[in-house]
């Protein structure tokens, strides 16, 4: 619907009224006017036809027709009216204008016939004659005063009443040029007036405009207007206390979305149609979704996993505390315990459901590594106890018979022992470094890795000509850039590393092969690299190579001595320098491991 402006509203009826007021009036004026005129013309013929009675009266009386003409004719054309004078039979006697004994019987004229009843009589008509409409006003004439039972004869008196109508016309034009003056005068008032009070409501508007924009520090100004003045006052003050009611909004929502953002447990609410009112940015990496495409869609459509729709479900239908753990599928399983309750609003009515979701992945995995480290830990020291129980056992119930075999049993039990040993110096080594960085007694100092290198190759070898020579060191030749490598460290805790790295890849490759340890420096970090040409590692086994007690091959590990400690040692040794350890490998080819640090090496 098309809206006019309060302008038009306002000028539009203001002029409409008032040239209606000027018609009105012109019209009631106008008509006033013509009828005072015409009887003022009418008392004025009635006196000039009583003055022309009284004078032909005489005459009349005499029979001396031909002067009534002459004198109908002087005096009408002095006055310039038109004298009749008309006989009781109806016939002219004299007439101004015309020739009496040329003119029909006026007997039958209305105003004849009033006068010779003894009335005055008057009546305005067109004149065919004269061709013009003419006011006729006729009077009874007695030839003797004291006779006023019978009329003589009759005066007629007429003007042409054009005359008065064009002077009527041009008195009205004149009404009229200045009632046109006066609309237009009135027009521009109520115009000015309108605007006077449409310009202030149309700045009313655009600041109430402005305030749905939310520029709510915008001022109004208040007119010289009482009632709009108070308006834009009750606008400004509705603009101040929305613009704090926003901002206490917008501070609590900030807190809220603040907290819901810190929080480490996703936060997923829907309503009771199972739409999402809000997702915390904790949960959308749960759920692995986007939250703002999440907001306002149903739950089924962004959940994916049916033991929380189930959970969201059940919540909604009991209103009770939900609680129930799930498993996710993010590219791995994610383990999630989800706690459920409803949301009531004030008055007690439920509004939906609050699911919170806390990542226990981490928790089931350190409790199935101690489940699984309890287990290899007693099977890797079960397997060493036996033995030396089974063979103290045979020694005890059936002594050998000879020597040799009892010596046999002896050295078994030996080496029984000191794999037992070796086991509890690893785990003990382990336990230890851990607890030197969780107290930061780790000692750092400045040292050449290079120098480092030499050490371990040194302690590993321990005299072994033939192990030995299947070492090669690659260092540079050159001093200044083995000065470059240079990280501070701890020597015997990264030496032990080195050596670890070396023994497993002197224990997996074959004896005719190379085993190939180097330091280099690659951006801000320095590197240490063992490579083995040795049969490799297949790729399944590469994410789990670090974990303890994990072997690639029981059997040969636990021929070669094998402890399953040794690399778990060097990611805990690596871990401490804040460093990081790269395996590359390839069956048949051998494998490479990395140590990745930094040339300044922070303890925490």
């Amino acid at each position: 619907m098309h809206r006019k402006s309060l302008l038009w509203h306002i000028f539009l009826p203001f002029l409409t009224i008032t040239l209606l007021t000027l018609l009105l009036v012109s019209g009631y004026a106008s008509r006033v006017m013509r009828n005072f005129h015409l009887e003022h013309t009418g008392e004025n013929l009635v006196a000039r036809s009583s003055l022309f009675a009284q004078q032909i009266q005489p005459l009349v009386a005499g029979g001396e027709h031909d002067e009534v003409q002459e004198l109908c004719v002087l005096l009408g054309a002095r006055s310039k009216t038109r004298f009749t004078v008309i006989a009781p039979d109806g016939t002219v006697i004299g007439d101004t204008d015309e020739k009496p004994e040329r003119m029909e019987n006026h007997a039958d004229r209305p105003e004849i016939m009033a006068a010779l009843g003894g009335q005055i009589g008057q009546a305005t008509r067109y004149s065919a004659t004269l061709q013009h409409t003419r006011m006729y006003v006729a009077i009874p004439g007695y030839a003797r005063d004291r006779d006023r039972d019978h009329v003589s004869f009759v005066v007629r008196s007429s003007l042409a009443v054009d005359d008065i109508g064009a002077a009527l016309r041009q008195v009205f034009w004149r009404m009229a040029l200045a009632g046109l003056m006066l609309a237009l005068l009135s027009g521009l008032i109520s115009y000015l007036v309108a605007r006077r009070i449409s310009v202030p409501l149309r700045r009313l508007q655009s600041g109430a405009e402005r305030f749905a924009r939310g520029e709510l520090g915008v001022r109004l100004l208040a007119p010289d207007s009482e009632e709009i003045g108070a308006l834009a006052e009750a606008m400004n003050e509705m603009a101040r206390q929305l613009s704090e009611r926003i901002d206490t909004i917008v501070e609590q929502r900030n807190e809220y979305q603040a907290v819901l953002a810190s929080m480490v447990e996703g936060v997923l609410a829907i309503d009771c149609n199972e739409t999402i009112l809000g997702l915390n940015r904790a949960g959308a990496r749960l759920l692995a979704v986007d939250v703002e495409a999440s907001v306002g869609q149903s739950i089924q459509a962004v959940v994916r996993n049916s033991d929380l729709l189930s959970l969201a479900t059940e919540t909604l239908g009991s209103g009770e505390p939900v609680e129930g753990d799930i498993v996710l599928n993010r590219g791995g399983e994610i383990f999630v315990q989800v706690h459920a309750t409803s949301l009531t609003g004030p008055d007690g009515r439920g509004l939906g459901a609050l699911l919170v979701m806390h990542d226990v992945t981490r928790l089931r995995r350190l409790e199935t590594m101690r489940r699984d480290f309890v287990a290899n830990v007693s099977h890797e020291l079960r397997t060493p106890i036996t033995s030396i129980k089974g063979f103290v056992e045979t020694l005890l119930d059936t002594p050998p018979e000879n020597r040799e075999e009892g010596t046999r049993f002896l050295q078994i039990i030996l080496k029984q022992a000191e794999r037992l040993n070796a086991i509890i110096a690893d785990l003990l080594s382990l336990a230890r470094i851990e607890q030197e960085v969780e107290n930061a007694a780790i000692n750092l100092t400045s040292t050449d890795i290079c120098d480092l290198i030499h050490s371990a190759v040194t302690a590993v070898t321990a005299g072994d000509a033939d192990v030995a020579g299947r070492i090669v060191v690659a260092c540079p030749d050159d001093p200044d850039d083995q000065a470059e490598l240079t990280a501070t460290v701890n020597a015997p805790l990264l030496g032990q590393a080195i050596v670890n790295l070396i023994d497993n890849a002197l224990k997996y490759s074959e004896p005719d092969t190379q085993v190939v340890v180097s330091g280099f420096q690659r951006d801000r970090q320095i590197g240490i690299t063992v490579r083995d040409h040795g049969r490799g590692i297949e790729e399944r086994h590469i994410a789990r190579l670090f974990e303890r007690f994990y072997r690639v091959d029981r059997a040969r590990s636990r021929k070669l001595g094998g402890t399953g400690l040794g690399l778990a040692i060097v990611k805990h040794i690596v871990q401490a320098h804040h460093g990081e350890i790269e395996v590359e490998s390839e069956v048949g080819k051998g494998s490479t491991f990395t140590i990745l640090m930094a040339t300044s090496a922070k303890m925490t």
